[in-house]
């Protein structure tokens, strides 16, 4: 059992569609101390190589919820291009991936629960189309 008065959270996304770490995504922390709290912009990362955050900021004492918002807008757009070839070449790949209308999901905001002392790692599996997450280890 730990005894820290605070959680302490990371991140990193895979971008599914082409089976590699997304690199350079903007993640902003958020925290709250209490479900009618206002939100604390508490700092932000960006994603390294490896798609990992590994200095988003500390948690104030007190937090009980946690907000990650991610910009996957500038990431889609930088590598829409080797992502589209990528996919074209599989069987299933559909003709037209943005159909005009830009990025479909141009950021990802993802709220959570947290309890003093537990470490929370939340990565991001992540396309063009869709996104899931959960709690890993």
């Amino acid at each position: 059992m730990s005894t820290s008065t605070t959680a302490s959270v990371s991140t990193h996304i895979l971008d599914t569609s082409i089976g590699r770490p997304a690199e350079a995504v903007a993640v902003q922390l958020s925290a709250r101390s209490g479900r009618d709290a206002a939100w604390q912009a508490l700092g932000g990362s960006a994603t390294d190589a490896d798609g990992r955050c590994k200095d988003l900021p500390a948690l104030p004492e007190g937090t009980t919820h946690v907000r990650l918002d991610f910009a996957v807008e500038p990431y889609f757009e930088k590598f829409a291009n080797v992502a589209n070839k990528q996919a074209d070449a599989q069987q299933d790949a559909p003709a037209n991936r943005d159909s005009g209308a830009g990025v479909f999901f141009p950021e990802v905001a993802i709220t959570f629960a947290v309890v003093p002392g537990e470490h929370y790692h939340v990565p991001l599996l992540l396309n063009p189309f869709g996104y899931s997450v959960y709690r890993g280890s």
